[in-house]
């Protein structure tokens, strides 16, 4: 195409990916995923290696909008003019994780009570349920370091990612990470429902049955099919009407 059309096409992709990252922000506030003003989603700039938005800090998950949302570098540095202020430890998790996976469009990092919870675990996430078998053996395991995110940890922590659809991060939260906004949102709500599935099912006692692993192969082929089409797709259309209400209707 040439340079007009291409530049319209540009505009309404920075349009689109603010609105689903704002939607993304929205949706977790209504489902009581955030933690005050902290933790975050992030969303990489179209067009622009290297930067990505995220939340400004102080906001609520609610208060977020397509107009608030702060483009930053991998190195954590406000871009866009602002001078908002961001959270330098959210941004060395997500910074670290968009420069190593530049197919990790977006990134979610949570500190839910049903994640830290299975954070707290030795076991991860067991085959226990469907929403589960999604993602058994396709979530990484990073090992608490404390507060800060240097660069050695930064390292560490990409590492224990690789090519994973996200992270327990021990003793502190959950991530995820997709191709689209919409994928790593319904990643997560897959991984919030397998997580509470999970523990209120050993809090009840006795043997908790496990889907065998052929059994868990198959369904993950059946689900994920070739793996081409990022999930969501089918989600997000809806979602981004939910989303519209909390706007709406704060």
């Amino acid at each position: 195409c040439g340079p007009p059309s291409c530049a319209v096409s540009d505009s309404a992709l920075h349009i689109h990916t603010l609105r689903d990252l704002a939607a993304a922000y929205a949706l977790a506030a209504r489902r009581g995923w955030d933690d005050i003003v902290w933790t975050h989603l992030s969303a990489s700039v179209p067009g622009e290696p290297g930067h990505y938005y995220i939340n400004r800090f102080g906001l609520r998950f609610a208060e977020v909008r397509p107009d608030n949302l702060v483009k930053v570098d991998v190195q954590g540095r406000v871009v866009d003019g602002s001078n908002a202020p961001v959270n330098p430890s959210g941004c060395a998790i997500h910074g670290c994780v968009h420069a190593a996976r530049p197919d990790a469009r977006c990134v979610m990092h949570l500190h839910t009570l049903w994640g830290q919870t299975l954070a707290a675990r030795p076991e991860g996430l067991l085959p226990c349920s469907q929403p589960a078998l999604r993602l058994v053996g396709r979530l990484g395991r990073h090992v608490y370091e404390g507060l800060a995110f240097g660069p050695e940890e930064q390292s560490r922590l990409v590492a224990a990612l690789g090519r994973h659809d996200g992270l327990i991060l021990e003793h502190h939260g959950v991530l995820t990470v997709g191709r689209t906004v919409a994928e790593a949102f319904v990643l997560m709500h897959l991984l919030a429902r397998a997580d509470r599935i999970q523990l209120q099912a050993q809090a009840a006692g006795g043997t908790l049955p496990l889907v065998p692993p052929e059994v868990v192969a198959r369904t993950q082929a059946q689900w994920m099919g070739d793996g081409s089409t990022p999930e969501g797709a089918d989600e997000w259309p809806a979602l981004l009407r939910e989303a519209a209400q909390c706007w709406n209707h704060p």
